[in-house]
């Protein structure tokens, strides 16, 4: 009896301990690790959403922008190296839970991640130069068919949704164009309009350049037509039978205190309620798409399924 009665009070201990650490949370700022370079969709949604959730978490929160490897840098580097005490997070891409089934990575997208909460996903879109021969999609489908592999587009890197959307437009059909691999749409864009690639597939980074002239929005890839560009078509519109947004959320090294994670989980909800995150939205056309944490744990386990699949579907696993 007294072994059990000395066992319950270790336990009783270690959770006194666990609420204690997690009241302290956080006595200093917070890092948000974002996989993309500065100045690109995302980083714009992570700096908005990290400025409106600042009150709430009480500390100041810190961008790190850690580009590279399609976005899997970032967060490999923090499940390798960050301790899991709620004081590095990062976005979470959904290369992240595709790249081990294409390459070499290491970390393991159901064990090496503390899933905190998901937050919203792109509008992806193809983006030419405005005074490309190209007016609409078809045209630009006619041409890669009449002239295999000619016609070269830029993401933001091998296994991205925006090269694995590109590829599956390309199966569907029946052509063949060049992926060219960036850093970011600040890049790929740059190389456009310069006339060094003939085409662009990524998320709204694109949107000045459209909304200025200089480029031309060819399709979007969501469920219905984007609010920012409504006279733009939809994939499904144009005969392709798919729509590709990659939700994304927020996630932390494995083994996080629950504690933790229920404080940083209700700090960046409460921020996602802010207006002014909600007009960095808007002026990003995307859409919110919260998860609370244990859903968007599941969420992730089911999407591991999912990439795996669609990358033994295309052929994309690297020798």
């Amino acid at each position: 009896m007294k072994k059990a009665t000395g066992f319950v009070a270790v336990l009783i201990a270690m959770a006194a301990i666990g609420v204690a650490q997690a009241q302290q949370f956080p006595n200093r700022p917070v890092t948000l690790v974002v996989p993309w370079p500065a100045g690109g969709g995302t980083d714009i949604d992570m700096r908005a959403l990290a400025a409106a959730t600042e009150k709430h978490l009480g500390q100041s929160i810190v961008i790190e922008n850690k580009p590279g490897a399609g976005g899997t840098i970032g967060p490999a580097n923090m499940a390798a190296s960050s301790k899991p005490d709620g004081y590095t997070v990062s976005q979470i891409p959904i290369t992240v839970f595709r790249a081990p089934f294409m390459r070499k990575t290491n970390y393991d997208p159901a064990t090496d991640f503390t899933y905190i909460i998901g937050l919203t996903g792109y509008t992806f879109g193809i983006v030419v130069k405005a005074d490309a021969p190209w007016k609409t999609f078809d045209e630009l489908v006619d041409f890669a068919k009449a002239n295999p592999g000619k016609v070269n587009y830029g993401t933001p890197g091998a296994g991205t949704s925006l090269h694995i959307t590109m590829e599956q437009i390309a199966k569907q059909k029946g052509i063949k164009w060049t992926h060219v691999p960036f850093k970011g749409v600040a890049e790929s864009m740059n190389a456009l309009l310069g006339g060094h690639i003939d085409v662009v597939s990524d998320s709204t980074g694109w949107a000045g350049a459209v909304n200025a002239g200089s480029a031309r929005l060819l399709v979007s890839w969501g469920s219905a037509r984007t609010k920012n560009w409504p006279n733009v078509p939809t994939l499904r519109e144009v005969g392709v039978n798919m729509v590709s947004n990659s939700p994304y959320g927020i996630a932390g090294p494995k083994g996080m205190d629950p504690a933790v994670v229920k404080v940083l989980h209700d700090a960046f909800k409460k921020g996602m309620e802010e207006q002014s995150y909600k007009d960095s939205m808007v002026k990003l056309d995307q859409e919110p798409f919260y998860m609370d944490t244990a859903t968007y744990q599941a969420h992730a386990m089911k999407q591991i399924q999912e990439q795996k699949q669609l990358v033994e579907e295309l052929g994309l696993r690297q020798q």
